[in-house]
């Protein structure tokens, strides 16, 4: 596999996911990153990992059909084969989806299908657990298609919502299982 990556803060699973490649952990080659936030922390480390990267959003593509082709275009010019979403903040757009269709995922950090689906990413997600009285979380991989969280799910990790737990709190446990699960995830789908 020769992954890509897209991340729009720091990319933490993705990082892992590259460790693991030079590790000889993962049998696969990270080749690229694209971030929406010119100040991604991603950029730098991807960067020092030796990745090409390259900053694209609808700040330099304010056209969605525009953008979708940047990114595009960029992936497959860096030969991308397979997709791996790490925090990435926006919708993929019509052309990304169907030219990497069966070869996108993305780990959300609840166990799907409970706290997905539009505007259900990042800090939003632990808050609606804890809200709920959950007694679980976890994280979970699934492949991506044109609806909001509504991908096959590959793989899940389950983590205890503890008594007294913060955002912060249960937002670190869930995060500490989402790079061994995604390259669990990822392991699986190379020999499928």
């Amino acid at each position: 596999m020769n992954l890509g990556f897209l991340a729009s803060h720091g990319g933490s699973a993705a990082k892992h996911l590259v460790a693991a490649c030079h590790a000889g952990t993962l049998n696969a080659t990270p080749l690229a990153l694209v971030s929406n936030n010119s100040r991604s922390p991603a950029l730098a480390w991807a960067r020092e990992a030796g990745l090409q990267t390259t900053h694209l959003s609808s700040a330099k593509h304010p056209d969605p059909a525009a953008l979708d082709h940047a990114i595009l275009a960029f992936l497959t010019a860096a030969g991308v084969d397979t997709l791996v979403l790490s925090g990435y903040m926006r919708e993929l757009g019509p052309q990304v989806l169907t030219h990497y269709a069966g070869r996108i995922i993305n780990i959300h950090p609840s166990l799907l299908p409970r706290h997905g689906g539009r505007g259900m990413y990042g800090d939003r997600v632990h808050e609606a657990v804890l809200a709920a009285g959950d007694t679980e979380s976890g994280a979970s991989v699934h492949l991506v298609t044109q609806g909001i969280d509504e991908g096959p799910v590959l793989a899940q990790t389950r983590v205890p919502v503890l008594p007294g737990d913060t955002l912060d709190t249960l937002k670190a446990r869930v995060q500490a299982v989402e790079g061994n699960l995604m390259l669990r995830a990822l392991q699986d789908l190379a020999l499928g």
